[in-house]
């Protein structure tokens, strides 16, 4: 018999099968990992047996090993699908779906489990008692020994030295006469252990929530539209709950891993720990591959996880809930540039499930789907706890310059912030940007600071009195001396979270602060730290970038300033209205969650745009009648599909030949084979180098089939044939970042 392998490689020229034959002692299944002779290598290849046929039509080796894991079937069909969908090697769409810590070609580097060596009795214990009572054991410090673990039956080194102050010696001198002995036993690593579990029951429903239940049937896919505070995450705990009766299953996604403790802790103190596993990028590679174990033994019922957790081996899953579905960290970046919204929706339709999207403001093509009946609309529009929405004002900062003042803090923030001090009630502070100047320039001969890697300007952080890129990491000492003109006229322009933090605290010197931010979150457990410390040392102000915006429930939180509202609007995106309104209204969500009415401070230099004034409105509908027409007149998604081309080499003469080759080669068959698609020429990226490569692209608006999905592997192929030396080409599709 012969297996038909993927070898565990994101090499574009390896993306396809080879055969090997199947040794007579080795059982292999399709889904089995194995290692094979590869090459001249002498190290072997990990590959996936993808399928299994009874004879090659060439000569072949033979697979040397088999590992213990196996792919079902059905991750492997889901990955060819991924492969094909978003034109990338199928092995690395088999990476997904592997436990984490697994992927080592060398079996001795792998994630094991972690075991610890407890002392247990050899003998039974009226065996040993008989031994104790008849003096045949003299020593006190033995039958200390012995009676501890009779007490205990087990017990580690550590224990045994410290309850019973006896020493290693002694308790080898028992393993040794055959009174103990030793064995290994598996820890759990649990993510979960720092927790304090508070059992909570279900709440009583409001009508709306209610309705949206008994709307939700056993498959389908509903968008869950409810404002702010509005009780979805209730609705979530209900219906994992009836699927928990069934014995079912049930996936729940979380964009940020700032969410997720807060998630987590509710779902602890519906379920307990014993029923849920998590899965995030922040815990230790051990965490994640006990926590994937716990999920594939059927101990695990609740899965709750950032986009990743989709793969998760779920027995009879039951149920997909996707929490802030429009939030674009469910897309990723890397590859496979996957979509966890649309790997829901196929193992939605495969298995025959219902998949929730839950959010106060939907994606506009979600939105869109319901009003083509794709997708069940169900709607929350009051506050589960009958509290209102947060009154809104916009601060038009041009007026707060035209009368002096030059702080970061208008005169009506400033105010409200004196307000919520005094009555000792929180505010949150929001700035999307870190460092503590965002750009530095000779005032002199105009020079600005730039990445020596990437074509960005470098960010000031007083805090390590460093500059920054935040493309690819760079940093460098602080600019005293124009490099250019030898000016020493430099100017440090911009403001990040770190300067808003320092202008905070020169305003309201008494009050308490805390950042969040990329920089105060680098270690393990630092989202949820700040978070609780917040919440329970009640510190007055919370400074923050996006991770602040989303999900949290701060009932103390009755004020929520926006220090600059324009910085989404310029992006260069046909998605930057609907990302400022987004963004603007999920902030504005956090105040007014208690039982006190809360205020939203919006500071902008753009009143009159449309996103920030509905936002101030918090009214969706009308954002989205508004939006929804624009981008039908200019041919923006929902109504086609944009495919991003993206191009890059060290060289940029290579750069330069490859563009030019695709091009030509895409338009001579979009001409020729009558395809009905837009293609843009190619032209440098909006930052044209990153990590010393420069990068261009090209563009397609279409309706994404099978035929365009077709002519753009070819393409990809016939760029692979070119062989050249430092040259990438990544298609994707519907990207988030059009940067």
């Amino acid at each position: 018999m012969v297996a038909e392998i993927i070898i565990s490689s994101s090499v574009k020229t390896l993306n396809r099968i080879f055969d090997y034959e199947i040794p007579e002692n080795l059982n292999v299944e399709i889904g089995t990992r194995v290692f094979v002779p590869f090459g001249n290598k002498k190290v072997p290849e990990e590959g996936i047996v993808v399928g299994i046929k009874e004879k090659s039509e060439y000569k072949i080796k033979k697979i040397l090993n088999v590992q213990n894991e196996k792919i079902d079937i059905e991750k492997i069909e889901l990955a060819k699908w991924m492969a094909k969908r978003y034109i990338c090697n199928l092995s690395d769409c088999l990476k997904l779906m592997l436990t984490p810590g697994t992927t080592a070609k060398n079996t001795e580097t792998r994630v094991k489990e972690r075991t610890i060596n407890l002392i247990i009795l050899a003998k039974d214990i009226d065996e040993i008692q008989e031994d104790i009572d008849s003096g045949k054991i003299k020593s006190e410090k033995q039958k200390n020994v012995l009676e501890f673990l009779i007490n205990n039956e087990n017990a580690t080194m550590q224990d045994i030295e410290i309850f019973t102050d006896c020493s290693r010696s002694i308790v080898n001198t028992l393993i040794k006469n055959g009174y103990l002995e030793y064995k290994e036993q598996q820890v759990e690593r649990n993510p979960f252990i720092h927790k304090v579990e508070n059992k909570t029951k279900n709440l009583k429903l409001t009508v709306e929530q209610q309705i949206a239940i008994n709307s939700i049937k056993e498959e389908g896919e509903y968008l869950l539209y409810g404002v702010t505070g509005s009780g979805k995450t209730e609705i979530y705990l209900q219906l994992i709950e009836k699927k928990l009766e069934d014995n079912k299953s049930s996936i729940m996604l979380v964009p940020e891993i700032s969410l997720t403790p807060q998630t987590v802790d509710r779902f602890i103190a519906r379920f307990g720990e014993d029923k849920i596993a998590v899965l995030h990028s922040k815990l230790s590679i051990g965490e994640r591959f006990d926590q994937w174990n716990k999920i594939k033994d059927g101990r695990a019922k609740i899965i709750i996880g950032a986009r990743s957790a989709i793969f998760a081996p779920a027995k009879d899953l039951g149920l997909i809930i996707i929490d802030e579905e429009h939030d674009e960290s469910y897309k990723s970046e890397m590859s496979p540039r996957y979509d966890a919204k649309e790997i829901a929706e196929y193992l939605a339709k495969k298995q025959k499930i219902p998949l929730i999207l839950g959010s106060a403001t939907p994606d506009l093509k979600s939105y869109y789907k319901t009003r083509n009946g794709e997708i069940k609309l169900l709607t929350l529009t009051q506050r589960a706890n009958n509290s209102s929405l947060p009154a809104v004002e916009i601060v038009d900062l041009r007026q707060e310059l035209a009368s002096g003042n030059k702080s970061m803090l208008s005169e009506k923030l400033q105010e409200e912030i004196k307000k919520n001090l005094l009555v000792n009630k929180q505010t949150i502070l929001f700035l999307n940007r870190r460092g503590f100047s965002t750009f530095i320039m000779c005032r002199d001969c105009g020079y600005t600071v730039k990445c020596k890697r990437c074509d960005i300007t470098m960010t000031y952080h007083k805090n390590e009195n460093k500059l920054k890129c935040h493309y690819c990491g760079y940093e460098e000492n602080i600019v005293k001396e124009c490099p250019e003109c030898h000016s020493k006229n430099i100017k440090y322009f911009g403001a990040g979270t770190q300067r808003l933090e320092d202008e905070v605290h020169n305003v309201f010197p008494d009050a308490t602060t805390i950042r969040m931010d990329v920089d105060t979150v680098s270690k393990k457990n630092s989202h949820e730290e700040i978070l609780n410390k917040f919440k329970n040392e009640n510190i007055n102000i919370l400074i923050g970038t996006q991770m602040v915006v989303k999900g949290h429930h701060f009932p103390n939180v009755t004020l929520v300033g926006v220090v600059a509202a324009d910085s989404s609007l310029n992006l260069g995106d046909f998605r930057a209205n609907e990302k400022t309104f987004q963004t603007l209204t999920q902030v504005a969500g956090r105040a007014g969650r208690g039982d006190c009415e809360g205020r939203v401070i919006i500071q902008t230099y753009n009143p009159d745009n449309y996103a920030i004034e509905y936002s101030k409105l918090q009214d969706y509908n009308l954002f989205y009648n508004t939006e929804i027409e624009l981008r039908k007149q200019l041919k923006y998604p929902p109504f086609c599909d944009i495919i991003l081309i993206d191009m890059s080499a060290k060289n940029f003469a290579e750069l330069k030949k490859v563009a030019k080759f695709l091009h030509t080669y895409l338009k001579n068959r979009v001409i020729n084979e009558k395809f009905g698609l837009l293609l843009y020429s190619p032209v440098p990226s909006p930052v044209e180098k990153i990590k010393d490569r420069y990068r261009w692209r090209m563009i397609i608006k279409c309706k994404y089939d099978d035929r365009v999905n077709a002519l753009l592997t070819d393409a990809l192929n016939q760029f692979i044939d070119m062989k050249t030396k430092t040259a990438r080409v990544n298609i994707e599709l519907n990207p988030n970042n059009m940067i």
